[in-house]
């Protein structure tokens, strides 16, 4: 584990979760009208955990778990959108859609949110929303995240070219402990 909340915690992604994980990331009957459709090769998906258990300085991938019985319920990321820009691009999803509407990524945001800037000298978070994704810009604002700007017609997803609105967080913005990190998380 590498950081738990009170419902959930965020861990690294093991040997054993490989076919699961592998099945639930290309089934596009998972992923909401927002997330980009893509498939990723079961061998290049194999091979990254080989390399580096989808852990390295310019990327990487944690498990969102129940607290209770350690079951999988999503997963979060994090990337070098801008190769020489101090920040990282958070991405999340859910992997379980029948936990959806309980904070879960709200809560998983701000623990991930807290563990980067606790663990790393990254000075800045960006989330890249579609616009019309109203339930992840709530999450971003629940979790301290201001609106920037928008970038125009940037995502081709489900046969079209749509905007993006950019969400930053600011290391001085951000939670410093993991006691303020979950202070800050809604009741």
């Amino acid at each position: 584990m590498i950081v738990q909340g009170p419902h959930i915690q965020l861990r690294t992604i093991r040997a054993a979760d490989l076919d699961w994980l592998y099945d639930r990331v290309n089934d596009f009957d998972l992923r909401d009208p927002y997330f980009p459709l893509w498939i990723q090769p079961e061998t290049s998906f194999r091979k990254r955990f080989e390399d580096d258990g989808f852990w390295s300085d310019d990327s990487g991938t944690l498990l969102i778990c129940d607290n209770d019985n350690g079951r999988i319920l999503g997963e979060i990321m994090r990337f070098r959108a801008t190769p020489y820009w101090d920040s990282y691009e958070i991405g999340y999803r859910l992997l379980d859609p029948s936990v959806s509407g309980r904070g879960i990524v709200t809560e998983a945001l701000m623990l991930f949110t807290y563990a980067l800037f606790a663990s790393s000298h990254v000075h800045r978070l960006e989330l890249k929303i579609v616009p019309e994704n109203l339930a992840s810009r709530r999450v971003a604002e629940k979790c301290g995240y201001q609106l920037e700007s928008t970038a125009r017609e940037v995502l081709f997803s489900h046969g079209t070219h749509v905007d993006m609105v950019i969400y930053a967080l600011l290391r001085q913005d951000a939670p410093a402990t993991l006691d303020e990190a979950l202070a800050r998380l809604p009741h």
